[in-house]
């Protein structure tokens, strides 16, 4: 047993993680076929078997998610000279808001090729829309009072540090730490008072132990990720298999294709003309964030393995990866701007709402200003429908039953979205990195 233990543990992690995606996918596949075969709930009965294993797997990187943004964005602010830090910080910004602002028009033209809503069967989705009923009203309910429109973003931006903490409020969170990491560093340049100086610079050093800590914990749950990437694939394609597909070829192959258009295309053009480097090294580099952001489909929850990677495998510097990617990681929703358009296109073909030039425009805007707010959490661009349907005019039937549709597919695409946030962050950090000097062999402090 320890002679297989230790044959394991020598196994490349992203090996192993892949082929337990690999095995789980064939085996819920097996589930999904047996059950809609036999016409027996097989794979259901089987999941609170398999279940815990996945969802043990979620909350123990959620269990680090809050604590790892704050020590990050805390050193990253406190660590960088306050005037290097407005011209990164800028760069950072107009980087993440260039790319979802591209995103969103990617998805809008495609949408506008595609048509996804043309010749739908308008009475089969109204039905499923009255069988998802309750779920929908679930989302519309939080959708209106759990912080997501757009006059609540900026009121979310300051709050009780503790309770945003403690409730997992990433907005007020970042903010905060920013804020904090900043009056630490303010208060060491003005170099004042010696013993306060020293006293902050002990400060700074606790926040970098308190980081450094995290990321040993980081490890230690990876090395449980393969069996939870198996039991996660094993209840996707279990409970879903290729139905889930099927009768929405033209929406998901839409979204897909905008999302592979980012990685493949946009990404690829910015890493070799801005950073100048080969696409495909950099790819190969953040592998195993792209494949942890495919399986969890949460930003947030992927935040320690996206910290790691660009640190260790970018080389990119402490300061800048721990400012960086943990603001990426909320406000950053490159798959979500793809994706929210084209089910606006959808519902405006579905229900004969004119489409004009002025209100594609404010369809890329608000689909931008809203994908701040979708949280980095799995299937959180779903309660940002409700914003982007409500600008058109649409009523809470027609709203329900798009949010419907896209409540059926929602598991799918959201593994295409997330991956593709996650490498939006990672990418734009690394351009940054390269333009501003941060990027070298010797940075990297945990090795």
């Amino acid at each position: 047993m320890r002679r297989l233990l230790g044959w394991y543990l020598r196994v490349s992690l992203i090996l192993r993680i892949v082929a337990c995606f690999l095995a789980g996918s064939a085996i819920g596949g097996a589930l999904w076929y047996l059950s809609s075969t036999t016409g027996q709930p097989i794979a259901q009965d089987l999941m609170p078997y398999v279940s815990p294993f996945g969802t043990v797997f979620v909350h123990m990187l959620k269990m680090i998610v809050v604590p790892v943004i704050f020590f990050s964005l805390v050193v990253g602010a406190s660590s960088l000279p306050i005037g290097k830090f407005g011209r990164v910080g800028a760069k950072v910004m107009i980087w993440y808001l260039s790319c979802s602002v591209l995103a969103a028009i990617v998805g809008v033209s495609l949408a506008l090729l595609i048509r996804p809503g043309t010749g739908a069967d308008l009475e089969a989705w109204r039905a499923m829309a009255d069988a998802l009923g309750g779920q929908v009203e679930d989302l519309a309910g939080e959708a209106e009072t759990g912080g997501n429109a757009l006059t609540q973003v900026v009121m979310n931006l300051f709050k009780n540090p503790f309770e945003a903490l403690a409730a997992g409020n990433f907005l007020p969170i970042i903010v905060f730490s920013i804020l904090f990491g900043l009056a630490i560093r303010v208060s060491i340049e003005a170099g004042h008072d010696t013993e306060a100086a020293r006293r902050l610079t002990a400060l700074e050093d606790l926040m970098a132990a308190g980081r450094d800590a995290m990321f040993k914990l980081v490890d230690w749950i990876l090395e449980y990720s393969p069996v939870g990437v198996l039991a996660l694939s094993i209840m996707n394609f279990g409970l879903y298999g290729p139905a889930i597909v099927g009768p929405y070829v033209r929406v998901t192959l839409g979204v897909v294709a905008g999302i592979l258009f980012m990685v493949v295309v946009v990404y690829s053009l910015l890493l070799r003309v801005i950073a100048r480097e080969n696409p495909l090294g950099v790819f190969r580099r953040i592998q195993e964030a792209m494949i942890m952001a495919f399986i969890t489909r949460s930003s947030a929850a992927t935040l320690p393995v996206s910290i790691r990677t660009a640190t260790e495998e970018l080389k990119v510097r402490d300061e800048l990866a721990s400012f960086s990617l943990p603001l990426g990681a909320t406000i950053n929703m490159d798959g979500v701007c793809v994706h929210l358009p084209m089910f606006a296109v959808l519902a405006a073909s579905m229900f004969g709402v004119p489409i004009t030039a002025t209100s594609l425009i404010l369809m890329v805007i608000t689909t931008v200003l809203a994908s701040i707010g979708a949280g980095g959490v799995p299937g959180g661009s779903l309660m940002l429908l409700f914003i982007i349907l409500g600008t058109m005019g649409l009523s809470s039937e027609q709203v329900a039953v798009i949010v419907a549709l896209a409540l059926g597919i929602n598991p799918i695409l959201d593994m295409f979205e997330t991956m593709n946030n996650v490498t939006g962050d990672l990418v734009c950090t690394y351009v940054v990195a390269r333009r501003e000097g941060l990027v070298g062999n010797d940075t990297d402090s945990r090795s």
